[in-house]
């Protein structure tokens, strides 16, 4: 941002952190030579590539819903399938790894005690590992056979913000590599969406200028103790990891949901005390988008008949969104892979105001650290 501010907690000051966290990291992977050695021990990767059949990808946390959202950009661009998991429940799994594996494991601070079990249970099965971490000289790094350093800086406050948005930026311009190191996508088509996620910086700090507007909206719920976040596709790990900010600082009722699982169960919850952040942001370049764009608005009206008051994440200019949700809150478009990155942000700063106004320490969360070492 352009203008100097003093900043209420290091959560806040590291969610305006984002642009840069974002810009850094995609621009390391630029100055590596990206289509080069993008990164450490990108050559194993390349010289085994055409004979791995399947990924999988282990973390927890917010860098689970980071690798959410990797997921579905790797299938999307290189179509092996992924498989995802949880850290803790990983390293105890049956699940079988060779070398024909790539595993990918993802940590901020390169020392979580589940995710490290991970890796080594991995690289004892002689599956290849790769390392995502917010911290050069981490076991995880050291021990990983390749190693995607984000480049979000030291991360002080214990809910994980800009280290969010730079692993997605990470997991984005890695899959795009491989995609184009498979021959699934040009060289041309590749670096056109490099240059598309150059340009997400100046589009987060769009989205950080609407924080006056967050903070009036997180004053009307305050006091609301039950939260429903939901979104469809890639969008769906942005309404886990929305929820989990909000229970983490706030300490009210959050739960995430795939939209669609709605009608499973959840909408029984639905009445005047309960708040529904709905995602609804759209690709109009990409038909899947439009479609599961059109079924989120279907499902989103069915939850105003109920009463349910609800928050809405759109693109800018988007009324028909706007028109179905008590309060919209905005980012610009881009492409449907890269959305997330901007969709997190506002539910960032609606999760930090409704805590501070409840008198919490954003920081330093009740019962949690920053760093899980321990099991």
């Amino acid at each position: 941002m352009s203008r100097i501010r003093q900043f209420t907690s290091s959560m806040l000051n590291e969610i305006f952190e984002q642009p840069n966290a974002v810009l850094q990291t995609a621009l390391a992977f630029q100055s590596a030579g990206f289509w080069g050695n993008s990164f450490e021990g990108a050559h194993k990767i390349a010289s085994v590539l055409s004979g791995i059949k399947r990924i999988l990808i282990t973390a927890s946390g917010t860098s689970r819903h980071a690798g959410m959202v990797g997921s579905i950009m790797l299938e999307s661009l290189i179509r092996i399938p992924v498989r995802l998991d949880y850290a803790s429940e990983f390293q105890h799994s049956p699940v079988r790894m060779g070398p024909e594996t790539l595993v990918i494991v993802i940590t901020q601070s390169g020392e979580t005690a589940d995710t490290l079990a991970s890796l080594r249970k991995a690289k004892a099965a002689g599956a290849l590992v790769v390392a995502m971490s917010n911290v050069a000289n981490s076991s995880i790094m050291r021990e990983a056979d390749a190693q995607v350093e984000t480049k979000a800086g030291p991360e002080l406050a214990i809910p994980s913000t800009k280290a969010f948005t730079a692993q997605m930026t990470a997991l984005y311009l890695f899959s795009l590599w491989m995609a184009e190191l498979a021959g699934g996508i040009s060289r041309n088509r590749a670096e056109a969406k490099v240059a598309e996620v150059l340009m997400i910086p100046e589009k987060l700090n769009t989205v950080l200028e609407a924080d006056p507007t967050i903070f009036e909206i997180s004053q009307k719920y305050v006091q609301m103790n039950d939260f429903l976040f939901a979104g469809r596709g890639i969008h769906y790990p942005i309404a886990m990891d929305g929820a989990l900010k909000l229970k983490e600082v706030a300490y009210v009722h959050a739960e995430g949901f795939p939209l669609g699982e709605m009608k499973h169960g959840p909408l029984a919850m639905i009445d005047e005390s309960v708040v529904s952040v709905i995602l609804l942001t759209c690709d109009p370049t990409d038909p899947e988008s439009v479609v599961r764009y059109e079924k989120s608005l279907t499902t989103t009206r069915e939850i105003k008949e109920r009463g349910g008051k609800i928050i809405s994440i759109a693109c800018q200019g988007d009324s028909e969104a706007a028109e179905v949700a008590d309060d919209t809150l905005f980012v610009p478009a881009t492409s449907e892979l890269l959305l997330p990155i901007l969709e997190i942000v506002p539910l960032q700063l609606l999760a930090h105001y409704i805590a501070s106004l409840r008198g919490n320490d954003v920081d330093r969360p009740r019962s949690l650290v920053k760093s899980v070492i321990s099991e």
